[in-house]
């Protein structure tokens, strides 16, 4: 099991080191750290623990997984690995022609 959990359901109060305060009393927190809004710096209620080994880890979800933190409910388990997402947006917009539609020579 990886030691890595993702932690969903935060007090938008909550900052990495109250986040690494909870999860310390379920053994060695490798790191903590709350997901913030790139524009804003907002916390978006959710982030990531890192602990010592998967059995800490295992502990700390059956522990803090659906437990009340400041009329929140956290949303404790096993973290995903990152999919990699396409940098592109938009595209040619499907119009068939090598030009995606656009350009000289369009009449």
């Amino acid at each position: 099991m990886s030691s890595k959990l993702y932690v969903g359901g935060l007090p938008y109060s909550v900052t990495d080191g109250r986040l690494q305060e909870i999860f310390e009393a379920h053994g060695t927190v490798e790191s903590a750290r709350v997901i913030s809004d790139k524009f804003t710096g907002q916390s978006r209620g959710f982030g990531f623990v890192e602990m010592g080994s998967g059995g800490e880890a295992q502990k700390a979800i059956e522990t803090l997984n659906g437990t009340q933190l400041d009329g929140r409910t956290l949303v404790v388990n096993e973290a995903k690995p990152m999919v990699k997402r396409d940098g592109g947006g938009g595209g040619g917009g499907g119009r068939g022609d090598r030009n995606g539609g656009g350009g000289r020579n369009r009449w």
